[in-house]
């Protein structure tokens, strides 16, 4: 088990610590940890960190809420840098994003001090689709904009149904004759209305993936 005798703190008595959504895989935020930060994280479960600008101990959220509730603290081969895996309650950055790390180096974002992000950059990655998706079905569900889509199968739960399996037929007879592209066009068309389906009982990417987890013990 990890303690701070078996952590390789740098000459200033710190490590550096990357908090990530345990959930999504999306990276939030950075800061350090010394020994008591590290004791206390472990301890209540909430991410510690010691501030090197106001040298003290913090608990991240304390002024604002936003806490990083610890699910798992990952360490590296040379025990010199940590991952801690956390469920967020809210946005991770002091400027309101959800992550610190919001702006592109070759984007055209201003890189002055908490300067706001460039509209459409960062450009999303992969790994980034399903949570964005997520979110933006949740946000559907709750201001029900007119004209939405997402909003008329969230009122028709039977229609939607229907939807995932025509298109899980879609993609299977995509996959029987029609190029690559097409297939991955009629999956990600299947992926959409899933997780529609899945947002209307309430349930979210990261119980499939915990269920699929639990298959590979």
């Amino acid at each position: 088990m990890l303690d701070a005798r078996s952590v390789r703190f740098d000459e200033a008595g710190l490590v550096p610590c990357v908090a990530q959504d345990a959930l999504t895989g999306e990276v939030l935020t950075l800061a350090y940890m010394n020994a008591e930060a590290l004791r206390l994280t472990l301890e209540r479960r909430e991410l510690h960190f010691w501030s090197r600008s106001r040298r003290r101990l913090w608990r991240k959220g304390e002024t604002s809420g936003n806490v990083l509730r610890l699910r798992q603290l990952r360490y590296d081969c040379d025990a010199d840098a940590l991952v801690a895996l956390v469920e967020p309650a809210g946005p991770a950055c002091h400027t309101g994003e959800r992550s610190c790390f919001y702006r592109d180096a070759e984007g055209s974002a201003s890189p002055e001090r908490d300067a706001p992000p460039a509209p459409g950059e960062p450009e999303p990655q992969p790994y980034e689709a399903l949570p964005v998706l997520e979110r933006t079905l949740i946000d559907r569900q709750r201001t029900r904009p007119e004209g939405s889509y997402t909003v008329e199968l969230l009122d028709d739960p039977e229609r939607i149904g229907e939807k995932v399996r025509e298109e899980a037929d879609e993609v299977a007879r995509a996959a029987a004759g029609e190029s690559d592209e097409r297939v991955a066009e009629e999956a990600a068309d299947v992926l959409y209305h899933l997780a529609v389906l899945l947002r209307s009982r309430g349930i979210g990417w990261a119980a499939v993936m915990e269920t699929l987890n639990g298959r590979r013990r």
